[in-house]
């Protein structure tokens, strides 16, 4: 990928902002692939990984504080992603009667198989996206990104 080709300019760009740039093209491209995948299954990358993290919990219910720690894109509108995921039935929401602040969410069935189909069709794209790739130049470039 030649970041000066692709923003269109002739001069040169210096090494750290090439660096960054390149970073954000990089995640860019990634994004929408990943995006195009999920498309069908009608889930954002955020709503796909709160059924993973919700998968995870082997049955036991998370709470929002749960789900905010362990997104990979952190945000404030969790509780908007589970409010969708509760409208396609991938997920439930149980709010504690006496402590009506403690609230309980869980991935269904319904869930459980839909995120079935979704990682098969990731583990394909992940294969795509990264077909340019060694093993090593994976080790390596997870070492590089380990430094930040």
């Amino acid at each position: 990928m030649n970041v000066e080709q692709i923003i269109k300019t002739e001069k040169e760009i210096p090494l750290e902002s090439r660096t960054i740039i390149h970073f954000m093209l990089v995640n860019n491209r990634i994004n929408e692939k990943i995006s195009s995948v999920l498309k069908p299954y009608e889930v954002s990358l955020q709503q796909f990984n709160v059924l993973r993290i919700l998968r995870g919990q082997n049955g036991k219910p998370a709470n929002l504080s749960t789900l905010n720690e362990r997104m990979v894109t952190k945000m404030s509108n969790t509780t908007r992603l589970v409010d969708k995921l509760i409208l396609k039935g991938f997920v439930n929401r149980i709010t504690c009667p006496s402590n009506r602040r403690k609230v309980e969410i869980n991935i269904t069935s319904e869930g459980k198989k839909a995120l079935i189909k979704m990682d098969t069709a990731m583990k394909t794209a992940e294969k795509k996206i990264l077909k340019n790739l060694s093993k090593k130049e994976l080790d390596q470039l997870n070492g590089l990104f380990n430094k930040f």
